[in-house]
């Protein structure tokens, strides 16, 4: 018989997954002149960046995780003598050999301390700094690119889903879209849900509209599930690059890896990798013009926690793949992880703001104002001396 304590963190841990897991994905799409293309994911639920992209080169990243980001020995790609590459990436390792794939590392928003993913995903997408709650006239940073944008068709941004991402939301007016899903929550999902939610009106009744969403739905058919709909979102996303789409958006789920995190975290790895793989091979000869940068709410402890996984952290990392990337290197300055080196003792220290990247970004591809960027898309960002991750 589990005992109460073990019951009330399963149920903690659950009530953590549901906010990491939203129930459907989302996607943005908005017109802009020039043939430059800017893609951005959101990994909802905190992906591990010391896992993803391993420093092996810092002797104490094996006395904080014994039993996962074990380096090269451990089946990791070794990318430049001091960083490897999850071995769940190896299917972008062809990228990275043509200079089509970079990350960054030690980066987060400016969100400290709590550690929500609630509050961390609502700040990535508003890009706004650390003001919670998300002022609604602020919208979201994309939004506001593209009101700086002379020409943007704002009728051609989509919202594909229930709900609405926060970084497309603002003036610029967005339509709505939400398509067939397949979605099933088993019996015993439900029943977590009910008890974790019983005492909170608001959640218990999303819980249960969510528990006659998945079983009203038809089940999946065999050998579906999370890494084929990935393709297809890329593929979709593809599909309106190709025309008069410049800039899209849309988020994966799955990242929060509290116990049994190399399972976990290699089933997520694949989905962005199918993900990116779909959107280049859709995307032809666009893919040379094309940025894709895949974000996160917040990485994860530095330490190894007694589930074979991490807790909610502060520094992590990012992903750039695409034509227009320059590629090929791992961008930022690494804080080390000894003594007096880790935010508040348990994370990786950020060194810069994840929002300087994006600003960059869109600086080299739409050739937005320095100014704009630091004042306006993303309010009191430094965007600090140009990274030079385009080519």
């Amino acid at each position: 018989m589990p005992s109460r304590r073990r019951l009330l963190k399963s149920a903690v841990m659950a009530a953590c997954s549901a906010a990491a897991h939203p129930l459907l994905s989302t996607m943005t799409f908005a017109a802009v002149p020039g043939d430059n293309r800017l893609v951005v994911i959101v990994l909802r639920g905190a992906m591990d960046g010391l896992d993803v992209v391993q420093p092996y080169g810092d002797p104490l990243l094996r006395q904080l995780r014994r039993g996962i980001s074990g380096g090269p020995d451990a089946g990791a790609l070794d990318l430049d003598g001091f960083h490897a590459m999850h071995p769940a990436l190896a299917p972008l390792a062809p990228l990275w050999q043509a200079g089509e794939l970079a990350f960054a590392h030690a980066v987060a928003t400016p969100y400290r301390d709590k550690r929500s993913h609630f509050d961390g995903q609502d700040l990535l997408e508003a890009g706004t700094g650390n003001d919670l709650p998300i002022d609604a006239q602020k919208g979201g940073w994309l939004n506001r690119l593209l009101q700086d944008l002379p020409g943007a068709t704002a009728e051609t941004a989509y919202t594909v889903g229930p709900e609405e991402m926060l970084i497309l939301s603002g003036p610029a007016r967005a339509l709505s879209w939400a398509p067939d899903a397949r979605l099933k929550l088993s019996a015993q999902a439900q029943l977590l849900l009910a008890e974790v939610y019983h005492d909170d009106p608001l959640f218990r009744q999303a819980a249960e509209d969510a528990a006659e969403i998945g079983s009203s739905v038809a089940p999946m058919a065999k050998g579906e599930g999370r890494a084929g709909d990935a393709a297809k979102l890329g593929r979709f996303a593809a599909e309106r690059l190709n025309g008069a789409t410049r800039i899209a958006s849309f988020s994966l789920a799955g990242w929060d890896t509290h116990a049994r995190q190399p399972q976990v975290l290699a089933r997520s790895l694949g989905t962005l990798c199918d993900a990116i793989i779909a959107l280049r091979d859709g995307l032809g000869p666009n893919w040379a013009h094309t940025t894709v940068l895949a974000m996160t709410e917040f990485g994860r402890t530095a330490r190894e926690n007694g589930s074979g996984g991490t807790d909610h952290g502060t520094g992590g990392a990012m992903l750039m793949a695409g034509g227009a990337v320059r590629g090929g290197r791992v961008y930022g300055d690494w804080p080390g992880l000894g003594e007096g080196q880790l935010y508040q003792d348990r994370d990786l220290m950020p060194t810069r703001d994840v929002r300087a990247y994006a600003g960059w970004a869109m600086r080299g591809l739409f050739g937005t104002d320095a100014r704009m960027i630091e004042r306006t898309i993303f309010p009191g960002l430094d965007l600090g001396t140009d990274p030079g991750i385009l080519a």
